[in-house]
């Protein structure tokens, strides 16, 4: 089996010929490597994008972060932005059921981003541990049905970015 299980449907579905390495795509990828360096380097456009236009004082939403999946991934797969419906596990650790994610996301930003953003102003000790809270309960939740750790630490880069204009 491949690096997560996952049940069947339309995110657990893998391209004709990919021999269940590759999620079925828009681009009709087949090749893990061609895969990786198709969503590094949409990775990297929408990163660029993001530096540049979002506000020191964006308060962030979970919204925000489907919106991030979209404009990252909605190219390449017909799902991006779009919370997972499929069960997932990984070496024996199974995620929180697909669907609680909407109820956890909402959670998540009431009880997380709300209580700990903006950074601005913090001082550094103050600043890692909101920053790795959100990273944690994000990752923990895994949101996306791919994904979830590059656009967590993503997120975080933007939060630590706001943290800095003090």
């Amino acid at each position: 089996m491949g690096r997560y299980d996952a049940a069947t449907g339309v995110e657990g579905e893998y391209e004709p010929g990919s021999r269940g390495r590759v999620l079925r795509n828009l681009r009709g990828i087949r090749t893990k490597r061609e895969m990786d360096e198709a969503e590094e380097g949409a990775l990297l456009e929408v990163q660029r994008r993001y530096v540049e236009t979002i506000a020191v004082d964006h308060p962030f939403k979970s919204a925000d972060l489907r919106q991030m999946h979209r404009d990252w991934l909605g190219a390449i797969y017909p799902w991006a932005g779009n919370y997972r419906t499929v069960e997932m596990s990984k070496g024996g650790f199974v995620w929180p059921p697909a669907r609680l994610v909407g109820q956890n996301m909402e959670r998540f930003e009431r009880d997380t981003l709300r209580r700990l953003m903006p950074l601005a102003g913090e001082d550094d000790a103050i600043i890692a541990r909101a920053l790795a809270e959100v990273q944690a309960d994000l990752l923990l939740i895994h949101p996306f049905r791919e994904g979830n750790g590059r656009l967590s630490r993503w997120f975080v880069d933007l939060l630590a970015m706001q943290g800095e204009e003090r």
